[in-house]
């Protein structure tokens, strides 16, 4: 079962007014399936500049695949956005090529467009690594990254299921309880505070991020959980406009075309499904 899933990182340095990062996952394929452009990963950031509440910053899944980085990292430039950058972890190669590709792009273009780095996603929920190679891998791209100017200062983590840290906060996918969406709120951050407690109890004042979590417009009901424009918009209003102003919170999903259930708040046109005001 898909649930939440979040990052945790050391602590952040942003203060004032964009105290937290704020943004969306955005995929490194357009509708047709073809590898984004640069020309394409420009269109997503002006999209969200374009949003209530002027998003600039987006999560994406790898730094090699569709020459994600390659691409992207010119277009967050060129449009003032920046990028929470993740490295695959699974397949020693593709790990190494995940590596290279994050390597190239900051000694290429800087490290002023990097947000932070996820090593790894949800792989101890599905139960592909262990706790000691993952840890291992987050020190190596870790150390990897004191090489470039600046790299030193970049936050590296781990992305995981709410479940994999405790042990759903996807309420829509907690179809074991009551999780219709009046109870969304308080399932989500029932969960989220659930995550930052035991965290904290082993390292006090480490960062936990929400890096995915929304509610669909489209898609099979589960249990109570009903997918509907109208609940989406609750659920961006009640829970997203709480996490924007509480943490760095990247929601799923900018874009997702025809995927069922479908979580994208922007059509195929890109325009908001729903009020995105908060």
């Amino acid at each position: 079962m898909k649930t939440a899933s979040y990052i945790l990182a050391a602590a952040a340095t942003l203060t004032g007014v964009d105290a937290y990062w704020k943004g969306f996952n955005v995929q490194a394929t357009r509708a047709d399936g073809q590898c984004k452009t640069q020309a394409d990963w420009e269109r997503d950031f002006n999209a969200m500049k374009g949003l209530p509440g002027g998003f600039s910053s987006m999560r994406v899944y790898a730094s090699s695949d569709c020459n994600t980085l390659a691409n992207a990292v010119p277009a967050a430039i060129n449009t003032g956005g920046q990028i929470l950058a993740s490295v695959w972890t699974q397949d020693e190669g593709h790990f190494e090529r995940e590596k290279q590709a994050l390597l190239s792009a900051t000694q290429q273009h800087g490290t002023g467009w990097l947000v932070a780095v996820t090593v790894g996603s949800e792989d101890l929920y599905r139960k592909e690594t262990s706790a000691s190679r993952l840890a291992e891998q987050i020190y190596d791209v870790r150390g990897m990254l004191t090489t470039v100017n600046g790299g030193s200062s970049i936050q590296v983590g781990h992305v995981d299921t709410w479940t994999a840290w405790v042990d759903d906060g996807y309420p829509y996918f907690q179809n074991t309880q009551a999780n219709n969406i009046d109870q969304g709120y308080n399932l989500f951050w029932e969960s989220t505070q659930a995550v930052r407690d035991v965290v904290n109890r082993v390292k006090p004042g480490a960062w936990v991020w929400i890096t995915e979590t929304g509610w669909p417009t489209a898609g099979p009901t589960e249990n109570q959980a009903v997918p509907s424009l109208t609940n989406a918009q609750q659920y961006w209003s009640s829970v997203a406009c709480s996490a924007f102003g509480s943490g760095h919170t990247f929601w799923y999903t900018l874009q997702d075309f025809s995927a069922s259930p479908s979580f994208g708040v922007l059509d195929a046109n890109y325009n908001p499904k729903y009020n995105l005001a908060c």
